[in-house]
């Protein structure tokens, strides 16, 4: 069809093409190549080679200028103005969709890549079953995204596959497709379709919903052992929890943060947004949850760390990082994931325990700073005078959650240089920032069966061991630009 020239547009070109606006719609893949679309016939990824390096000089190649979102992968993630995208190559073209090895950074993979590192658009388009069309589907053109970030990790059937996040670019029309989600990973419909299962719940019904253990690494699968699953703190006798702090005088839910007091404390306006379930809007030094003392209901928005677990997630065992976290639900970004449960402590009391990888010192001093500038934080709301807190030269944080004999599932949450969750203190019963709720969220949008992760904080040579020699642990998360070291 190039040789003769029977291609309307030719020469692959970035952005929008003069006729095709967003919600055209092809019949066929054939129909895109003839208009030069998108001129791969199977592929899902169109980008230009080294015979475009003249037209755009300033440019590294290949470019990709076009990708089809059709479901073919078992990992995609497609959630309308965002994308999880998996690259292309090593998956089984006989149609189960399942990866069947390695995915390299080359050609479309690559060319993804370079619009990342360069801000060039892609033009979306996704693909559904349609019985008017004559092709029994049909191509929706959906606009231009922005390829926001890249990395690599283990897919679905334990192979590396490249992954890419798209955001689509504001000032378009409106979508004109329907959310649709590409979840076709072999998502258990119940514990006994789970491969490696080596406990139903480590909960012991304890958590709204199960949580299985799986474990497809050891010769001989063991179960997590050696600690009590627990839903909610406890409390070391000598540590004194402040008296329940005044709340506010809102009835069945908070709605106007004119009236709430507890939307007073958090600068005016409420944190949470009121969809899925309550999301957090972004990320701040602290935030004031209703307490008991408050008129409001447990379903109130502002109570959103407090209600029960709402995603199936899943323990399992990985093969340099020990027990990990994973869930099978897609996790909107904002999401609470889980508080950090264990025993509360003064931190002077744990000095003397020896292998203990689960303290959680409660430092909301570090937390507000962004770990070394590694987080930013909503800087906007001055705290209340009356909020105690630490004084800033304090090194150590006086008190800490102790999950090493007893905990729930978030002791087994690793970390990561380039994570998916974000520690953010929350006051909901009193005002002391020393003894704030520890509380895991979504910092973005979470496809299924992705690992979950938080930075644990470290700064590299801060650890030392009894001899006073700095101690180095060697970080594994695999991310893009890993730090290398824990610390």
């Amino acid at each position: 069809m190039i040789q003769s020239k029977a291609i309307l547009y030719p020469r692959k070109r970035i952005g929008d093409l003069p006729g095709i606006v967003v919600g055209h719609r092809f019949f066929s893949r054939a129909e895109m190549c003839a208009v030069g679309f998108h001129n791969h016939w199977l592929n899902g990824i169109d980008y230009m080679g080294l015979e475009y390096k003249k037209e755009y000089s300033k440019y590294d190649f290949p470019l990709a200028v076009s990708i089809v979102l059709s479901g073919q992968y078992e990992d995609d993630l497609d959630n309308a103005d965002t994308v999880t995208y998996t690259g292309q190559g090593g998956h089984n073209l006989t149609g189960n969709k399942r990866q069947i090895k390695d995915q390299l950074l080359l050609r479309g993979n690559l060319a993804l890549k370079n619009c990342c590192e360069h801000h060039v658009p892609v033009r979306v388009t996704r693909g559904h079953d349609c019985i008017s069309s004559y092709t029994k589907r049909v191509y929706t053109y959906d606009g231009l995204y922005e390829v926001v970030k890249y990395w690599a990790q283990k897919g679905v059937s334990g192979f590396t596959v490249y992954k890419y996040q798209l955001k689509r670019l504001e000032g378009q029309p409106e979508l004109t497709t329907d959310q649709v989600n590409f979840v076709c990973g072999r998502i258990p419909k119940s514990t006994s379709e789970i491969e490696g299962l080596v406990c139903e719940d480590i909960s012991k019904g304890l958590e709204f919903k199960r949580i299985p253990a799986t474990n497809r690494v050891d010769d001989s699968p063991v179960s997590p052992s050696g600690f009590t699953y627990i839903k909610s703190l406890m409390i070391e006798p000598n540590v004194k929890i402040p008296k329940s702090s005044t709340g506010c005088n809102c009835q069945g839910s908070c709605t106007d943060s004119k009236k709430c007091a507890c939307a007073k404390l958090n600068g005016g306006n409420f944190p949470y947004v009121d969809l899925n379930d309550g999301r957090l809007i972004e990320s701040r030094d602290v935030v004031f949850e209703c307490g008991p003392h408050c008129g409001c209901g447990p379903a109130c928005v502002n109570r959103t760390s407090q209600k029960r677990l709402r995603f199936h997630l899943e323990v399992f065992r990985s093969a340099k990082k020990g027990w990990a976290v994973r869930s099978w639900d897609y996790i909107p970004a904002g999401s609470p994931v889980c508080e950090y449960i264990g025993v509360l402590r003064r931190t002077a009391d744990v000095d003397t325990i020896s292998d203990n990888d689960y303290i959680f010192e409660i430092d909301c001093q570090q937390t507000m700073q962004g770990l070394d500038g590694r987080q930013r934080r909503l800087r906007d709301v001055a705290l209340p005078t009356r909020v105690s807190q630490s004084s800033e030269d304090e090194n150590v944080p006086e008190f800490c959650i102790d999950a090493g004999s007893k905990g729930n599932f978030a002791r087994f949450i690793n970390h990561s240089c380039e994570p998916n969750l974000f520690v953010q203190c929350v006051l909901s019963s009193h005002q002391d920032l020393r003894l704030a709720r520890v509380v895991l969220f979504a910092a973005d949008n979470i496809p299924p069966l992705q690992e979950l992760t938080y930075d644990y904080g470290y700064t590299l040579d801060s650890v030392h061991g009894p001899d006073g020699n700095v101690k180095k642990l060697t970080c594994y998360c695999g991310a893009l630009n890993c730090r290398k070291r824990l610390y």
